[in-house]
């Protein structure tokens, strides 16, 4: 079972996180933006001290958390770890699934962390 939480808190900022049930609190914060594009939406995470902090961290205690969503979107989760890990996590192995024709992806979210990496 994941630990990783998608909440909505009462500042009404939506973000995703590791829970930290000693704390009670959610860990290594990431702000989930909106972002609306020609062909709907897409959707950033970036941290949430972004544009003054460059990585994902902090920690957000659960009483400033109004709504947790009861559900984390596997992609949503796949992208908030690698956001937050430097780990690339393909759900999409082209090859992998005999039965898969194509090895494109309808990929709707946007890591904005590799815009402010220095190098």
């Amino acid at each position: 079972m994941s630990n990783i939480k998608f909440a909505k808190l009462v500042t009404g900022e939506t973000v995703i996180g590791t829970y930290n049930e000693q704390k009670n609190a959610i860990e290594d914060v990431a702000l989930i933006q909106v972002i609306p594009a020609s062909s709907g939406i897409q959707i950033a995470i970036v941290p949430y001290g972004f544009p003054f902090e460059e990585k994902i961290g902090g920690l957000i205690d659960m009483d400033k958390v109004v709504y947790e969503f009861e559900n984390v979107p596997s992609d949503l989760e796949n992208k908030y770890i690698q956001a937050k890990s430097n780990i690339t996590i393909s759900s999409n192995i082209p090859g992998a699934d005999p039965l898969q024709t194509s090895g494109s992806s309808n990929d709707k979210i946007v890591d904005l962390g590799n815009l402010f990496n220095k190098t």
